[in-house]
């Protein structure tokens, strides 16, 4: 299991960005939260195994239909041992 924080750029709020992301963790079986922060950008924190993150981070590259993913800034952390993945609001 590992834990990543991954910040996505582009035109990715207002698009259903989170609500996606959320889904496809929950069906990959991931952990974590996601949250737009006030520049714009999305904030994913998601704990799992390397294989599953792998393919959440490959789906967070292109995101759901009427985003355009301009980067990700992607950085590993400490297990948290995050329960369930939610959306966060700011």
């Amino acid at each position: 299991m590992i834990h990543k924080e991954i910040v996505v750029k582009g035109k990715v709020q207002g698009v259903y960005f989170r609500a996606t992301a959320r889904s496809v963790a929950v069906r990959l079986g991931l952990n974590g939260a996601v949250k737009n922060l006030p520049d714009g950008s999305v904030w994913i924190v998601a704990e799992g195994p390397p294989q599953l993150l792998e393919e959440f981070i490959s789906w967070c590259r292109i995101g759901p239909s009427g985003a355009t993913v301009t980067s990700l800034d992607i950085t590993d952390g400490p297990m948290e041992n995050i329960s369930g993945f939610e959306i966060l609001h700011s």
